[in-house]
């Protein structure tokens, strides 16, 4: 594999412009709408800005769906980060409920239709967005990657809106499936990377890694192999831990060069339409104010 290091924080920045135009799904109105209509539980709640928060039944099963109607276990491996025994529950659930092909075509209308009604059906730039998005799509392989070569089997919605955010799903399942393969290969185990990406995001620990359904038992048990291992200590990340979890992230950075590479003088161009729409998005409670790819450190 070819290693072009100039391109490695480029990778960053994408990653970041394209975060709330293809992760809004999980907060769309529309998509918790349509899978109360399949028999999921809605929005368990909201932020002060309206933002709903995603049911987690609903949220495994829709997500996991992209590869078909698989056990919760594989849905559980592709995820990577959250506590295998809740996804297996939330899956089990949740294909009592609907199958994959169904919520697959919810989640795909859902985000859709929140794009539409904040950006509008023919939001400026976006046949040349979805043109420089097919190109920086069009020579990654789906080796090793279980939710990007899903969403590639499932092809392209085949409406202006539907096919620009598949596309940007794509790349965002690519880096974060090579993300998962980053960390696994450092030696890590998920809830170890949670708490290491806490302190890599400014937070304390046991704050976001929660969300992934870790029990304190848990939790302790992986904060203590960190400290054994002099990653962390008493003031947060030691200069060894900070240093491997970058590694980390710059490993994730070195599998989406080939991203950037294929854009080549038109990266920018593809950030200059990305980011007005992501702020839009935002501003709409569409998507977190702040999401994991903006608390990152950049390079």
């Amino acid at each position: 594999m070819s290693i072009d290091k100039h391109l490695e924080p480029l990778t960053r920045r994408l990653a970041a412009a394209l975060e709330p135009v293809a992760g809004q799904v999980y907060f769309a109105a529309e998509c918790h709408q349509n899978y109360e209509k399949l028999g999921f539980s809605p929005s368990p709640g909201a932020l002060e800005n309206g933002l709903q928060l995603p049911d987690g039944p609903a949220y495994f099963t829709s997500r996991g769906s992209v590869m078909g109607q698989v056990p919760g276990e594989l849905v559980a491996a592709a995820f990577g980060v959250f506590n295998p025994e809740a996804v297996v529950r939330g899956v089990t659930h949740g294909w009592g409920l609907t199958d994959a092909p169904t919520i697959c075509a919810a989640r795909t209308d859902g985000a859709t239709a929140q794009l539409e009604r904040i950006l509008g059906d023919q939001p400026e730039g976006l046949s040349r967005a979805t043109e420089l998005l097919a190109r920086a799509t069009s020579q990654l392989r789906p080796e090793g990657r279980p939710l990007y070569a899903g969403l590639l089997n499932l092809g392209l919605p085949g409406t202006p809106l539907g096919d620009m955010w598949r596309l940007a799903d794509l790349l965002r399942e690519y880096r974060g499936d090579s993300h998962t393969a980053a960390w696994i290969s450092a030696g890590f185990k998920a809830p170890e990377i949670g708490l290491l990406s806490e302190l890599y995001w400014g937070l304390p620990l046991r704050t976001y890694v929660r969300t992934r359904a870790w029990s304190s038992a848990q939790l302790h048990v992986a904060e203590a192999h960190l400290r054994e291992h002099e990653l962390i200590d008493d003031g947060g990340f030691t200069d060894f831990g900070r240093t491997v979890r970058e590694n980390i992230e710059v490993a994730t950075d070195r599998q989406c060069t080939v991203i950037v590479r294929m854009l080549g003088d038109d990266f920018d161009e593809l950030l200059a339409l990305l980011t007005p729409w992501g702020e839009a998005i935002r501003a709409a409670g569409g998507y977190p104010p702040k999401g994991p790819q903006d608390l990152a450190p950049s390079r």
